[in-house]
């Protein structure tokens, strides 16, 4: 459809105004073009494993048993609670509050002192700083210069999650509350901040271009004490950052979502009441949590009173914020030890399965804007010269959208799989075909369109396409039906006059014959020397890779190079740089993945036998291949030749070809047993640990013919 981008084309089917209607279906997604610098860029959804669903099941059963545990306490709880309400003797000489992941607290009552251990003693910078009445016994006063520095600690990135809360009194309606930031010119790093008495959650690694910030709707009063406090997921997104005044959820803007990479501050210290602009009016109990606070757990933290004051007020005159704190104090502190023993096994049973979900895998999705973006004819195609409004619909060439489809990319989807569509279920088994068959029914695998080619068989593509659609569009069934078909099982040789005939074999009479592609000859070596891992799923792994080369095309770019199992798995999952794709696939035609190649070319070229015989992986291969072979026959030279040979071909070698092996097998004998360094640093290629019960010189020697086997034309050809 390209094509029809800037303008029509004399009897093209597709018109410009066709094009961007189709374009429309894509044009109301809400992303921005820029990808985040680790990990996926949202949007993204989890996607466990079986295994985590596993898991993820039997934390949930385990929180549904432990609650209805709890909940079979209901009764002697009320009743205990009830009796130690009214009991004098035990109320408490000092307050409670939730300390979990609490990484700093200043109560500012007549000092700077940090109530958490170990972490350094904070001071008033630019001000000589005071102390008045506030929200909780005493705080600390702010006149618009200066701030309390309070250490280094905190230094939060974009991955962690984290809490930030404060009492405030605030005089002037802009002012930092708590920050960890570089100078203002530059402002990276985080900050809870007062704008135009509108509160501002700021997650900044540049301005403007790569930055968060939230903020409420409504203007905070002044001259008044209120409870701020923000939360933070780690989930690099806005959506995991909330706002909470007087412990309640606030109604939230989003100012800029464009943060892609870490905001750290590390050379910066925590402030209280500066950074961005020093604050005006007072601070009271700071605190800085290290983890993602709940809504409850916030309201707790923004409830002033301590237990012995809520004690003191009548029951039915006290807060639900005040009952709550209340009650969890009890449970967590007071309460009768098996029913505090089940509470404290249910909160940990969440907190678990809270920090798994959050380790969970992400996969990137799609995602439709909440307000349709317009879309308009481009004239000539340029993005600043828009003419007609379009509406998202299909060409006219195809069959129309249904009339119930919504017009979105669901809609679209579901039109392109529908049974009565002429292309797609085409254009997908004409891949398949050529995957088998080197070449598709339709040579032009990427144009079905005017300037592509007819197909050599269209009764057979017509059949096998609907095959497909009738089988469910069953991906799985439709390659058994391919490969157990007499047309592929056919013998690939030929004779000459029917390679006259049928040069290209554009005719199927013979079976298919070409080069493996790059995947599947790196696959082949490690599967044939039992190094293949099966294991389905999980991370990108980082096989070997010639030093330094991402340094010589990515600036101060490592290639951190897996270990273990991962160096074996298979090359489906090896991690690709945009830049810098793994040198040996693409020796052998694999493609950059800068644009969508349905058909690679294919070369043979020198520098493909090179990379047999010296890239690590595959010499490592062939290293275990003759191990293996080694290890398991106690026989002569020549029947372990014989059964290397099979397992690479699946046939004996002929006469003359053993012959050809043998010799060399004796010349390379001689020669590292001649060399026993030469030997032993063959046999130490790769991390795979090597046999040391079996001869260096034996090994080496059988390795190079290992090396010649897999590099045979026979064995890195599908025929």
């Amino acid at each position: 459809m390209g094509c029809s981008r800037c303008h029509d084309h004399k009897y093209d089917p597709l018109e410009q105004r066709e094009f961007y209607e189709t374009y429309a279906f894509f044009n109301n997604i809400p992303e921005f073009g820029r990808a985040i610098k680790e990990g996926n860029s949202p949007p993204f959804i989890k996607a466990p494993t079986q295994e985590q669903q596993e898991k993820l099941a039997k934390l949930d059963r385990d929180i549904e048993t432990v609650s209805t545990h709890v909940a079979e306490f209901s009764g002697a709880f009320e009743s205990a609670f009830a009796e130690w309400q009214s009991s004098v003797d035990q109320k408490p000489a000092a307050d409670w509050t939730i300390s979990q992941g609490l990484v700093g607290h200043f109560l500012l009552d007549g000092n700077l002192q940090n109530e958490i251990a170990d972490t350094p003693v904070a001071s008033f910078q630019g001000t000589d700083g005071g102390f008045v009445e506030a929200a909780i016994d005493r705080g600390a006063e702010f006149k618009g210069e200066g701030s309390i520095e309070a250490g280094d600690f905190a230094n939060f990135n974009y991955f962690d999650a984290f809490s930030l809360s404060a009492w405030i009194h605030p005089t002037a309606g802009t002012g930092t509350i708590i920050s960890r930031m570089t100078p203002v010119a530059q402002a990276d790093g985080y900050y809870v901040h007062l704008q135009d008495g509108k509160l501002e959650v700021n997650l900044v690694k540049r301005w403007l271009d790569d930055s968060m910030r939230i903020t409420t709707v409504r203007q905070l009063p002044l001259n008044k004490w209120q409870h701020v406090a923000i939360t933070y997921d780690g989930s690099r997104t806005s959506h995991g950052i909330k706002i909470y005044i007087d412990g309640q959820l606030e109604q939230r803007q989003v100012n800029h979502d464009f943060l892609n990479q870490d905001f750290g501050a590390a050379e910066q210290p925590v402030r209280i009441g500066g950074g961005s602009h020093d604050f005006s009016g007072t601070i009271d109990d700071v605190r800085l949590y290290d983890r993602n606070l709940s809504a409850s757990e916030v309201q707790l933290v923004a409830t002033a009173e301590t237990i012995e004051e809520i004690l003191a007020i009548p029951r039915l005159s006290r807060t639900k914020a005040q009952s709550a704190k209340l009650k969890t104090y009890y449970i967590r502190q007071l309460a009768p030890q098996p029913i505090r023993e089940a509470n404290a096994r249910l909160r940990q049973l969440k907190e678990t399965r809270q920090a798994f979900i959050a380790e969970l895998p992400t996969l990137m999705v799609m995602q439709e804007r909440r307000t349709p973006r317009k879309t308009h004819i481009l004239s000539r195609g340029q993005y600043n010269l828009p003419v007609d409004l379009v509406e998202a619909d299909v060409p006219a060439v195809f069959p129309d959208l249904p009339a119930d489809a919504p017009r979105n990319r669901l809609g679209f989807a579901q039109w392109l799989v529908s049974g009565d569509h002429p292309l797609t279920a085409r254009v997908a088994v004409n891949r398949f075909w050529q995957m088998y068959f080197g070449v598709g029914l339709v040579r032009t695998t990427e144009d079905f369109g005017a300037q592509g080619e007819l197909p050599s068989h269209p009764l057979l593509l017509d059949w096998l396409a609907t095959e497909f659609v009738d089988r469910d569009w069953d991906v799985k069934a439709l390659q058994k039906l391919i490969v157990m078909s007499a047309t592929y099982q056919q013998d690939s040789r030929t004779t000459p006059e029917m390679r006259e005939r049928d040069p290209d074999n554009r005719l199927l009479s013979r079976g298919p014959r070409f080069r493996l592609p790059a995947e599947t000859v790196r696959d082949q070596a490690l599967a044939m020397s039992g190094l293949l891992k099966n294991r389905l799923g999980g991370p990108s792994v980082r096989p070997y890779q010639p030093e330094g080369l991402w340094k010589e095309i990515a600036t101060d770019t490592n290639y951190d190079q897996s270990h273990g199992d991962d160096l074996y798995r298979r090359s489906l999952y090896t991690y690709w740089k945009r830049t810098v794709a793994p040198p040996t696939m693409v020796t052998f035609d694999a493609t950059a993945r800068e644009a969508c190649t349905v058909k690679r070319s294919r070369t043979n070229t020198p520098l493909q036998a090179l990379a047999l015989m010296n890239e690590t992986g595959f010499v490592e291969a062939a290293r275990v291949f003759a191990e293996d072979v080694l290890a398991e026959t106690d026989s002569t030279t020549e029947e372990r030749i014989r059964t290397m040979y099979r397992r690479a071909t699946a046939r004996d070698p002929k006469a003359i070809e053993l012959n050809v092996l043998l010799e060399g097998h004796q010349h390379y004998h001689q020669a590292f047993s001649a060399n026993p360094q030469a030997a032993e640093e063959l046999c130490n290629v790769g991390e795979f640990p090597r046999n040391k019960k079996l001869a260096a010189e034996d090994v080496a020697a059988l390795t190079t013919v290992a090396s010649l086997i897999l590099n045979m034309d026979e064995v890195l050809t599908k025929e």
